[in-house]
Parts: structure tokens; C-alpha cells; sequence
């Protein structure tokens, strides 16, 4: 079966082909960073007319790498949720559309299901049952995973998603957007231990996250820097180390209770900030010690992709699932464990 996949949840525009038998044929992101670097953050209205703007010349680019034509495609993936509502809108009136002049199903795809079977398109993916630690702008999860579509969350972020955090820290320490990078780039030179931050919600049991707090003792300690003359380059370095240690090890000690929580041995980390080379590393680390294993995807598939919808949207196709009907639905909320089993 061969699937074409959309994605435009948020502030990248991605397109993919995926065969069921053949892998993943193309693939296309355009990426708005720049579009949207000088307001420091996503401005919904102007992601939504990039994606207009970016879509049909996507599509045409994949398919002609791919040397596929209309005929070839048996059903299209998009994402429907969760996301901006706008820019989800995009996606799935030309999903809806190509459907109708092909002929063939367009399936709205969870955006966070993508994100947690991004690892399967790898060379060596991993085997049901595993522990996700999806980790991105908008969503800090712990689920356990035994199939598709049979999932169960273990915990969540109460406030600030990991990738929120780092974003908004990054911003009020007067770096660029994605805050995610800035900070990782930062730590590389800074100091280990001038700073200690504090490791929310780890001194009680439970898988919840807050990064919300974490932020604000960020905040608090670049304003003391800044109040006694100390606001260089080098304390901006020494700040975001502190940062990404205390969300990095806050991270993997929610990942160490939730294995041995279930009694799985195999980890999965999936979203923007598992691109994080701290975090793999502390998570390769600690799975070594529990005799585990930890699966991610490439560096181009942490972020939002076309590749991990048209995936997991072709996945659900050959299971039988179909559309309830030619119209366009979109969800900016949307729970994983209401999808169906396949």
C-alpha cells in the first residue's frame, strides 16, 4: 500500500511517501523557523497561510522524487490533531480534496501516534511492548505502549511541556527561537556546577512532570546574575547547563520509574527535544545500567514530519480502519487512548 502523508500541525510543513513494502520512497519538510524567529514564537494566522503556500509544491516535489503519479497512491494520511486548529485545517482540506479527485481514503492521524511509531521507520525498530517518553513543544508523556492504538498514559506534564520550558527560558535569557537548540548549544559551554537547579517533582512518587517552576527558578536566578553585573555570555552558559541537567536528569528519573513501573526493559523517546544529544545520552546510560534498550528516530524525524504520518497512517489503513466519511475534521485537543486498537 502505498500512502502519501501530510503534516501541518504547527510550523512545519510536511510531506511523505510511504509503501508498505518498499519503506519510505520521499520525503519533504519546509520548516517556518525563520518565518516566525523575529516574534519569538509561532504566530498561528501566518503558520496557517505558509502552509497554503507550501503544500501543492510539497506534494509535487515527493512525488516526482518518487516517480509516482496520482494513480499509484492507494490512501492519504493526514494529521487531524492535536495542533493549531488552522494550519490542522490546511492539511486536511487538501487531504480531503486529493481524496475525492483520486479516489481513495484520507485518514486523519493523531499527531503524537506519529511522533511515537517515528523510531518503527527506522533500520532496526523497536518490538511491542515498550515505555514512550514522548517529549516536544507541546506535550511531556509517559505511555505504555502494546500495540497500535493500545496505549496507556502513565503520566503527563501538569504545565509546561519540556519543550515549552526550554523555549520560554530561552526567551528570557535573550536567546533566538527554537529556544530548544539555543540552550543545547549554550551548555556546551558552561560551567557544571555553578548553578544547581532543582529536579521538579521528583521527590514524590508518581510520573507527572512540571517544568513551569523550573522556568521560573531560571528566571529568577539570571535576574539576581544581571542585578549584581554578571550577565555575560559565559553566566548565560552556565544558566542553560543548569537548565537542561535539571530537565534532562528529571526526565530520565520519570523514565527509570516508569520501566520499573511496567516491568518493560525497552524505552522509546519520540518529539523535537528527543533530538536532545544530553538527553539520549543520559537515557542510552541509564537503559545500559537496567539492561535495556533505548529506540529513537533520526534527527529529521524527531521533529513534525510527513514521513511518521504517512507511516502510522499507512499502518491503520492496512488494518481496514476507513474514514467515517468525506468530511474535514480536526481536533486541537485530541487523547491517544481514545484511538482504536489495530
Amino acid at each position: 500500500m502505498l500512502v502519501l502523508g501530510l503534516e501541518t500541525s504547527c510550523d512545519e510543513t510536511g510531506v511523505a511517501l510511504y509503501d508498505s513494502e518498499r519503506g519510505l520512497l520521499a520525503d519533504a519538510l519546509f520548516s517556518q523557523v525563520d518565518l516566525h524567529r523575529i516574534y519569538g514564537g509561532v504566530v498561528p494566522e501566518l503558520a496557517s497561510r505558509d502552509h497554503v503556500k507550501r503544500m501543492i509544491p510539497l506534494i509535487r516535489q515527493v512525488m516526482s522524487e518518487a516517480n509516482v503519479r496520482s494513480s499509484d497512491i492507494d490512501g492519504i494520511a493526514y494529521t487531524a490533531g492535536p495542533g493549531l486548529v488552522g494550519a490542522l485545517l490546511v492539511g486536511a482540506s487538501c487531504a480531503q480534496a486529493l481524496a475525492f479527485g483520486w479516489n481513495v481514503p484520507a485518514l486523519g492521524v493523531h499527531h503524537m501516534e506519529g511522533h511515537l511509531l517515528a523510531p518503527m521507520l527506522e533500520a532496526q525498530p523497536p518490538a511491542f511492548p515498550f515505555v514512550a517518553l514522548l517529549v516536544s513543544g507541546g506535550h511531556t508523556q509517559l505511555v505504555r505502549v502494546d500495540g497500535i492504538g493500545r496505549y496507556e498514559l502513565l503520566g503527563e506534564s501538569v504545565d509546561d511541556a519540556a519543550g515549552e520550558a526550554f523555549d520560554k527560558t530561552a526567551k528570557l535569557l535573550g536567546l533566538g527561537y527554537p529556544g530548544g537548540p539555543e540552550i543545547a548549544r549554550l551548555a556546551l559551554q558552561g560551567t557544571p556546577g555553578r548553578f544547581v537547579f532543582p529536579r521538579p517533582m521528583t521527590d514524590r512518587p508518581g510520573l507527572d512532570f512540571s517544568f513551569s517552576g523550573l522556568k521560573t527558578f531560571a528566571l529568577n536566578t539570571w535576574q539576581k546574575c544581571q542585578a549584581a553585573g554578571d550577565d555575560g555570555e559565559a553566566t548565560r552558559s552556565d544558566i542553560a547547563l543548569a537548565f537542561q541537567q535539571a530537565v534532562v536528569e528529571t526526565l530520565v528519573i520519570k523514565c527509570r520509574r516508569a520501566l520499573k513501573a511496567t516491568g518493560l526493559k525497552n524505552l522509546v523517546i519520540a518529539g523535537g527535544v528527543s533530538a536532545n544529544l544530553s538527553l539520549r545520552t543520559s537515557l542510552e546510560a541509564m537503559l545500559q545500567e537496567a539492561k535495556g534498550q533505548v529506540f529513537y528516530a533520526r534527527p529529521q524525524f524527531c521533529t513534525d514530519n510527513g514521513a511518521m504520518i504517512a507511516y502510522a497512517g499507512c499502518q491503520r489503513l492496512l488494518a481496514g480502519q476507513r474514514p467515517d466519511g468525506p468530511g474535514i475534521g480536526v481536533q486541537a485537543r485530541w487523547s491517544m487512548e481514545t484511538l482504536p486498537a489495530v
